[in-house]
């Protein structure tokens, strides 16, 4: 209890602290403004202030931090949307790239808003519109102020999806009393691993379950078949592979894998989607330097039989090139971004390479490893030779292929699983009168 006490303060100071921050705050947000990181439109809400009505009736808040978040979080609002339809849903999310995704897919009648910054007035501000019965948060977005009042404004707290890495956990460790109180606010924790499971629980989070990852829980992703089948005849004959969600420095790396493979394949075509496109000039600029011929998706510019790198700069379109590819690396993973998502490729037919960086994925990457459903690379020579060895060798490739959809059909159950944790929660605010 002295180690709560101790927390609490720590965090009460915290909150002291923001109080005197608010022009400090106001100026970064306007450098993320004038940098297009923030929407200009809406950049109020990031203050709390609605730019929407509140509807009567119960409302549960779904916050999903960025782009990766918010896919994963789409079957789950669909299938809130469909059990508990009194319930009003309020989504949430912190980057624009995320805030168009939202727009483009949540379902019909469920509000999106940009999350508040965590300063005291802004999120006062926020809760006292939009007043949520249960506040569901995705992942390991813990911000003292935000769930302080949360809570006293009786919104009941839950984590769906937790995670903690080992490099986290040992961080918070350090931080036993804090990391105790934030936890103290959450009357249930969801973890996406037995990993994080046992972070959360030796951290001092007071309830505790594994129903499994919530990005695994998700329907293929969707991809328009005209233009699926647009590409397919622009690159018939061809061998390619794709980089899918790279980030910066992966590009390069998958720069130098098409000039390594491109004399034994001279057709090769590479397919790089970068994780934020907004990067797209960027990436397709530093390819071009390095001696490559470089095409831009964004830029409406087609795939010759002469281009040697793709860059496809659009979002929400993964679905379209993991159909077009057998041959994908999961990025993130290259450098030290933790990995991203392998299911989404291994439900569409793909053949998988990823970097040793998967702190994010631990689990299904050493089961698939084992299942040999996916290769681990270390490095562009190493990745190289993944590549080629999955190009050339038709068998090989097909039963990498099949493991992958196989151990992805082990996963399906996920979704409902989580449900079954939250109901009693969803129901306790339906059943709330406001």
């Amino acid at each position: 209890m002295k180690g709560l006490a101790v927390g609490r303060a720590a965090l009460a100071l915290y909150r002291l602290t923001s109080r005197l921050a608010g022009p400090l705050v106001r100026r970064h947000l306007q450098g993320r403004l004038q940098r297009g990181r923030e929407d200009p439109a809406r950049v109020g809400e990031r203050l709390g202030e609605p730019s929407r009505a509140r509807p009567t009736g119960a409302l549960v808040w779904l916050h999903a931090a960025s782009v990766g978040e918010s896919i994963s979080a789409l079957p789950l609002i669909r299938r809130l949307r469909e059990g508990w339809p009194s319930l009003t849903l309020l989504v949430t999310t912190g980057t624009t790239t995320s805030a168009r995704l939202m727009q483009e897919r949540l379902p019909e009648g469920v509000i999106h808003q940009y999350v508040p910054v965590d300063l005291e007035p802004a999120v006062q501000r926020f809760l006292g519109h939009w007043r949520p019965a249960l506040g569901l948060l995705l992942e390991s977005e813990l911000w003292p102020s935000l769930l302080h009042h949360a809570r006293d404004a009786g919104c009941v707290l839950a984590v769906v999806n937790g995670r903690i890495s080992p490099a986290s956990y040992r961080s918070w460790r350090r931080a036993a009393p804090v990391i105790r109180a934030l936890l103290a606010h959450f009357e249930l924790v969801l973890a996406q691993s037995p990993e994080d499971e046992t972070h959360f629980k030796a951290l001092g989070a007071p309830a505790v379950a594994c129903p499994g990852n919530l990005k695994f829980a998700g329907a293929p992703l969707a991809a328009d078949p005209e233009a699926l089948a647009a590409l397919q005849a622009a690159t018939a004959g061809r061998p390619l592979w794709l980089a899918a969600s790279t980030h910066e420095g992966e590009e390069a790396i998958a720069g130098a894998v098409h000039a390594r493979l491109a004399e034994s394949h001279p057709d090769l075509l590479t397919l790089i989607v970068p994780r934020h496109p907004d990067r797209g000039p960027a990436v397709a600029a530093a390819l071009q330097a390095a001696g490559l011929a470089v095409a831009r998706q964004a830029a409406e510019q087609a795939i010759e039989p002469d281009t040697q790198v793709y860059v496809a700069d659009t979002l929400g379109e993964l679905g379209l090139w993991y159909r077009l590819a057998e041959v994908v690396f999961v990025g993130g993973s290259l450098v030290d971004m933790g990995g991203h998502n392998p299911l989404e490729p291994a439900k569409l037919d793909s053949a998988l390479i990823c970097g040793p960086h998967t702190s994010n994925i631990v689990q299904v990457a050493r089961e698939m490893i084992e299942a040999g459903a996916l290769r681990r690379v270390g490095d562009a020579e190493t990745l190289a030779a993944a590549v080629a060895a999955l190009l050339d060798d038709p068998a090989a490739r097909r039963a990498q292929i099949e493991a992958a959809r196989r151990y992805a059909e082990t996963q399906s159950g996920v979704l409902d699983n989580i449900l079954a944790a939250l109901t009693p929660l969803l129901d306790r605010a339906a059943a709330r009168a406001l």
